[in-house]
């Protein structure tokens, strides 16, 4: 017989940590790596549209570093689990960092704010972006409830950053350049 995806031990509003614990569905570390798997479903909407090769393989590596914050934030740092948790490090910061670093010397500086848009998949980072300062917010909130691993904070508030980059490359490689906020006048 073939594994179901339905398992109903969820049916009762709680579902289950890694380690066993089991907490209430709306519980903050249900809602941080629920974010984290919506922002993880938003990439790939993006990938679906043509984006610049080394784009491409920066976001298909992210959406494997995203699985291992949801495997970090669904982990209850106590009581330690029994089996090796992937977990956000320093070097994920790190690779960010040079990324965003990377492109912004290829990219105009910028001159003014810039609204969401230009190209499809530029527009999804955008979109991508937000999702991930939402789940900041979460986690900053879950962090205050409980402990949570040394560098998931600095992880988020970094990738935001470098989704936002990314969308200006995207823009700048399709030719549509970034959208400029244009106080008092009506959006493109």
């Amino acid at each position: 017989m073939a594994t179901r995806i339905y398992t109903k031990t969820g049916d009762s509003g709680t579902t289950g940590l890694f380690g066993g614990t089991r907490v209430s569905k709306d519980h903050s570390r249900i809602e941080a790596y629920g974010t984290i798997d919506e922002l993880n479903a938003i990439i790939g909407v993006v990938l679906a549209y043509e984006v610049p090769d080394h784009i491409r393989a920066e976001l298909t590596l992210t959406m494997s570093d995203l699985f291992t914050l949801g495997a970090d934030l669904a982990t209850p740092l106590d009581p330690p689990p029994v089996y090796p948790i992937p977990r956000i490090g320093r070097e994920h910061i790190d690779e960010l960092e040079r990324r965003i670093d990377r492109h912004d010397e290829e990219l105009e500086p910028l001159k003014a704010f810039i609204l969401p848009g230009g190209h499809p998949a530029a527009a999804q980072l955008h979109v991508a972006r937000t999702v991930c300062r939402r789940a900041e917010r979460i986690v900053v909130r879950l962090a205050t409830e409980d402990s949570i691993g040394e560098f998931v904070l600095r992880y988020c508030n970094r990738l935001s950053d470098y989704l936002f980059t990314a969308a200006r490359v995207v823009n700048a490689c399709s030719g549509r350049g970034d959208v400029p906020w244009k106080p008092g006048t009506p959006s493109p």
